[in-house]
């Protein structure tokens, strides 16, 4: 876009419409304590290589040093060279469709292959083009459900992830849609006799996530049995997908969201990501977003599409599937490359070595006197381990080790002090693990005499 600055008409005309003269008048109304009357305390300007420099020193600060055993819901992954040589052409480097959708066929094609890699990923039947986030996805399918089955009451496992529950908890709050939670069995999967007993009539549907939060895989099969006994819908959220590479796919399930960052995207300040949902055919109608189909023009060549995009921008807002889901087509563009990247094969081999990779973490830091892993349940890349002594102090002292050892599970659940949430991925080498075993060992030595000192008092 280009910068027009205002004409000396332009202003004069702007002033006499505010009703003054000047723009100095225009500020009177502004206290005097809150004006600038001197310049900002800002070193001078720099030479292009001055600011290179500057950046580059700031960025030799930054966490590229550090080995990470961080997941919960976002997950540090290889990126393979050729997903930004491919996503910075510029036929594709836009993060939105065009509005004149059918001119940019290769853009079309490319979600329609996205589309179809989820549905395959996922056993569902459709997909959309993408949706913002995880927890956005989350929440429409959660108002999808709502839609189909005209009930108000959704039940929500505590096992999703927690973030994601606000997310929906501020969509619903003001619609009359009320939200029970179900707790988690000892072993870190959904109580499946507390869910049996929370099913009411008026239940549209559950929400789960596997793995869910703790890592935990849970009985998808099992749950989906009771929930469609009582003719409410499951949902599966996934905000680790690496998992369907060896995991069978929630196909019981009616609607299948989640979190694709994992397929290409890179860790970032809180982004970006990028939404998917899938379901059944006979859902078609009710699914939010774009959906790009296949057809054939009038001379027989296959083309694509923008079909079914139920969206407040295309048709009345009162109509609409969604009023949100502005999808993330460059995001979802990036996860097509590294799935076609990967194949079927790739993508599995990465799954078993992420598999392994957090059971070795798992079992050295079991080995530290004093450590535990309190939930039996299978797991993928991440689980979650009891540690002796205080977890913050921990935490803090691997970091000036540059390690971050995962996240202090207290902040979400009270109940799980001194518990951390560990996740392993294939960017962590066995030394890594090993390194971070070795600490945690020598720091649980180091305040177990404390520990009894203050025992014995």
């Amino acid at each position: 876009m280009r910068y027009l600055p205002n004409s000396p008409a332009d202003r004069a005309a702007m002033l006499a419409a505010t009703g003054h003269r000047t723009i100095e008048e225009l500020f009177q109304q502004i206290p005097e304590k809150l004006r600038l009357t001197g310049r900002l305390n800002l070193p001078g300007p720099l030479s292009e290589s001055e600011i290179l420099e500057f950046f580059r020193a700031a960025a030799a600060q930054s966490s590229r040093e550090f080995t990470s055993f961080l997941g919960a819901g976002t997950y540090s992954h290889y990126r393979p060279v050729a997903i930004d040589a491919l996503l910075s052409r510029g036929e594709f480097f836009t993060a939105y469709t065009p509005y004149q959708a059918e001119l940019a066929q290769g853009t079309l094609q490319a979600m329609f292959e996205f589309q179809t890699l989820i549905t395959q990923l996922t056993g569902m039947e459709i997909s959309n083009a993408s949706l913002y986030d995880g927890s956005t996805a989350t929440t429409e399918a959660v108002l999808m459900a709502l839609r189909i089955t005209r009930r108000e009451h959704v039940l929500v496992a505590r096992t999703l992830h927690p973030e994601y529950r606000e997310v929906l908890s501020t969509y619903v709050q003001h619609q009359g849609v009320e939200v029970g939670e179900i707790a988690y069995a000892p072993t870190g999967q959904l109580g499946l006799q507390e869910l049996e007993s929370s099913l009411r009539p008026e239940t549209a549907a559950l929400v789960i996530q596997s793995p869910n939060f703790f890592g935990a895989l849970e009985k998808v099969h099992r749950i989906a049995e009771i929930v469609h006994r009582n003719k409410s819908l499951l949902i599966v959220t996934i905000t680790e997908p690496l998992s369907l590479g060896m995991v069978r796919p929630p196909a019981e399930a009616d609607i299948v969201c989640g979190e694709a960052q994992s397929f290409g995207v890179p860790v970032a300040f809180g982004g970006p990501y990028v939404g998917f949902l899938a379901c059944h055919e006979q859902f078609l109608r009710q699914i939010p977003g774009r959906l790009i189909g296949q057809t054939s023009d009038t001379e027989g060549r296959r083309g694509f599409v923008l079909t079914l995009a139920t969206r407040e921008q295309h048709i009345r807002r009162e109509k609409a599937t969604s009023n949100i889901c502005t999808n993330q087509s460059l995001c979802a563009m990036a996860a097509t490359i590294y799935l076609c990247l990967l194949g079927k094969n790739g993508l599995r081999a990465l799954a078993e070595q992420n598999l392994a990779k957090a059971h070795y973490t798992a079992e050295q830091l079991r080995a530290v006197p004093g450590a535990s892993t309190p939930f039996a349940a299978p797991f993928f890349n991440e689980f979650v381990v009891r540690v002796p002594g205080d977890v913050s102090e921990l935490l803090s002292s691997i970091q000036e080790r540059k390690i971050i050892a995962g996240l202090d599970l207290e902040r979400f659940y009270p109940e799980l002090g001194n518990h951390l949430l560990v996740c392993a991925t294939e960017t962590v080498s066995k030394s890594s693990i090993d390194r971070l075993a070795e600490i945690v060992r020598s720091m649980a030595a180091t305040s177990a005499p404390e520990r009894v000192a203050h025992s014995t008092r």
